[in-house]
């Protein structure tokens, strides 16, 4: 069987980015790298010439980018990139002071904003006087309590340009779910809308605003922009708010200054998960988030200058990060906040219709979701200037594959990536001049020397499952967790479990094409009579059901053993049977092995989620075995817990 899904035509192939920087390598070191197989080789081989050359492909903006490339070079962790430069983050994505559109803002209410290269320019320069007159330097901490708009940026990218350190969440947030994360770090401004828009309904922010600031008595000073028009400030909030709207105004024919900082200087502090305990507070620095996330849009997902770049995400998820830095490229960024399902399923497809999208990034969810509800973009839509559709958050599973070509449009690139909040970026994904295989993702990402381990630390043979490594440094390692001294806890996270070697905690396989399939979490892997199973394994045969929406599955300890316990959530109005449950026992045996098939299959309402999509299979885990869940601030629906205690289906 062909499983090759798509591949692009020898045009479309020679005009991708990485091609052109594939014959920019050769040129340059009299090299004859015949491919991306080649030039990934290559790139694993000889780490510093290969990210030195991303450097200068690429223009970086920078004061001096010094001769070294890398120092202590053996070193995970301990590495320490481009030691010698200095460069600034927010120059890189200001380059342009043009009328071209950099960020075209739509709401699910109705709101519209666009703003040219030139006035996201003003307004950063603007903002970031402001800043400085507040007392902000480098190395404090600017947080933002803040929907997706184009204000956030403007926000974080005056942070960066006085060398500031930007962390964001969602106002989706609870109070101790904020405190968990703002509480951490202590910032010293904090920016705020006075509220969002979800599902049809306006939010106000405002009053846990106010309570959350008694709680942070770092803040000095709140900066507060008009979205939804309602709510008010009360106590310490209101006596130290400013209009953010006055603040850029007041600025507006002013220039940027930026400060030129180290290579590592702290840019984003991001937070996990936290639905184990508190969120750890993990640091990237400016330099090596802007050369992964260069690399990342223009060589493997195509972007050029000009083009338009949408990522359905929240400012509490990386991928928000990740899509800000499309301004490094030149790029249009289309922004959106509010429910891709309100007033229907089609309202992403409508946004990518009228703006002429050219990549549409959004999670494994959100396509599962379309699938199931019937959304048929391919045949009321017209998409014309789609040139791929980019998915992560989860294994995005076959029949995705199927749906995204046969519903969605047949000539694109689907690439679905992998990396995360832990590196800011990705160790599989994308790339415009390779075919797509179902169920894979493409490739290796360049400069990423990952490779799958055994328990005993070796490498395994393409087909065979182990745990993702990558064994040679990279730039967007973090520089380390905030208040972790000695180093103890980041080295805990990822360097213990193989010495010099990062381990990031995903159960995966290398390819005959090269490419990768996760097999799901580490942690979550099932383990009934010694025999190892990705989570993925059961949601790819399950999800195939029609009457599912959703599943979760977890190992149940039993018996001296373990058993793997299956939850589903039907379509409304559906009850599980015993007619249901022996055709999806049947489909997991036939398409897997026994091992596979659940002990037990239970209905629930609902499955529990983090704000970012993702379900918490641990957290489940710890419920069905009477153990307490912490921090249930981190889920977006911590109701949802409720359906799995106590279930007589798992006491006999």
């Amino acid at each position: 069987m062909n499983n090759i899904m798509w591949q692009p035509n020898e045009q479309r192939k020679a005009a991708a980015p990485v091609e052109q920087f594939r014959k920019f390598v050769n040129q340059r070191f009299h090299l004859d790298l015949k491919d991306y197989t080649d030039l990934h080789a290559w790139s694993v081989a000889s780490i510093e010439d290969f990210w030195s050359t991303m450097w200068d492909f690429n223009n970086i903006v920078c004061d001096t980018k010094g001769d070294r490339v890398l120092a202590n070079a053996h070193a995970m962790p301990g590495a320490s990139w481009f030691p010698d430069a200095r460069l600034n983050y927010a120059a890189n994505l200001l380059r342009r002071n043009d009328d071209g559109d950099a960020i075209v803002f739509r709401s699910e209410h109705g709101d519209e904003i666009t703003l040219s290269h030139k006035a996201l320019r003003a307004q950063v320069g603007s903002l970031s006087r402001a800043l400085r007159t507040a007392g902000v330097v480098a190395g404090d901490r600017v947080a933002g309590f803040v929907p997706n708009m184009p204000q956030a940026i403007v926000a974080m990218l005056a942070a960066a340009s006085i060398g500031a350190v930007w962390s964001s969440c969602s106002p989706d947030f609870g109070l101790s779910g904020v405190l968990d994360r703002f509480g951490q770090i202590e910032p010293k401004v904090l920016f705020t809308a006075d509220g969002y828009h979800y599902n049809g309904k306006k939010h106000d922010s405002l009053q846990l605003v106010s309570d959350m600031v008694e709680q942070l008595p770092s803040v000095q000073k709140l900066i507060v922009f008009e979205y939804i028009g309602e709510g008010t400030l009360s106590g310490r909030a209101a006596d130290i708010a400013d209009r953010f709207e006055t603040l850029v105004n007041d600025g507006l024919n002013e220039d940027l200054v930026t400060e030129s900082l180290p290579f590592d200087h702290p840019l984003f502090i991001m937070f996990s998960s936290g639905t184990t305990g508190k969120p750890k507070c993990i640091v990237h620095g400016a330099g090596g988030t802007l050369l992964q996330h260069v690399k990342e849009h223009q060589l493997h997902v195509g972007v050029q200058s000009d083009e338009k770049v949408f990522f359905f995400t929240t400012c509490g998820w990386m991928m928000w990060n990740w899509q800000v830095s499309g301004l490094a490229a030149g790029a249009t960024l289309l922004l959106f906040d509010g429910s891709p399902f309100y007033p229907d399923g089609n309202v992403i497809f409508d946004y990518a219709q009228s703006s002429g999208m050219h990549y549409l990034g959004t999670s494994a969810k959100f396509i599962d979701a379309c699938n199931k509800a019937g959304i048929s973009p391919a045949s009321t839509h017209k998409l014309p200037d789609l040139k791929a559709v980019l998915s992560t958050g989860s294994p995005l599973v076959p029949e995705s594959f199927d749906y995204v070509y046969e519903k969605i449009a047949s000539d694109i690139c689907l690439s679905s990536m992998s990396g995360g909040t832990d590196i800011i970026s990705c160790f599989a994904l994308g790339n415009p001049a390779l075919p797509v295989v179902r169920g894979e993702l493409q490739c290796i990402g360049l400069g990423m020397n990952v490779q799958a381990y055994s328990d005993s630390g070796k490498a395994l043979p393409v087909g065979e499952k182990g745990e993702l490594v990558c064994v040679n440094p990279f730039p967007s390692m973090p520089i380390g967790f905030f208040n972790d001294e000695d180093g103890s806890r980041y080295h805990r996270a990822y360097f213990d479990r193989f010495d010099n070697v990062w381990c990031h905690g995903d159960y995966i396989c290398l390819t005959d094409a090269a490419g990768m399939i996760i097999y799901g979490r580490s942690d979550a892997v099932l383990n009934p009579g010694g025999v190892r199973i990705g989570t993925a394994e059961i949601y790819r045969q399950v999800e195939q059901f029609d009457e599912v929406v959703e599943s979760l599955v977890i190992g149940q300890s039993w018996d001296n053993d373990v058993r793997v316990v299956l939850f589903v959530r039907l379509k409304e109005s559906l009850q599980l049977d015993d007619e249901l449950i022996n055709r999806m026992k049947s489909h997991i045996r036939a398409n897997t092995t026994p091992r596979h098939v659940p002990a037990r299959v239970v209905q629930v309402a609902d499955i529990p989620r983090t704000r970012s999509g993702k379900i918490v299979e641990l957290a489940v885990r710890k419920i069905v075995h009477g153990e307490s869940v912490d921090n249930i601030d981190a889920l977006a629906n911590p109701e949802a817990l409720a359906f799995f205690k106590d279930r007589s289906e798992l006491s006999e």
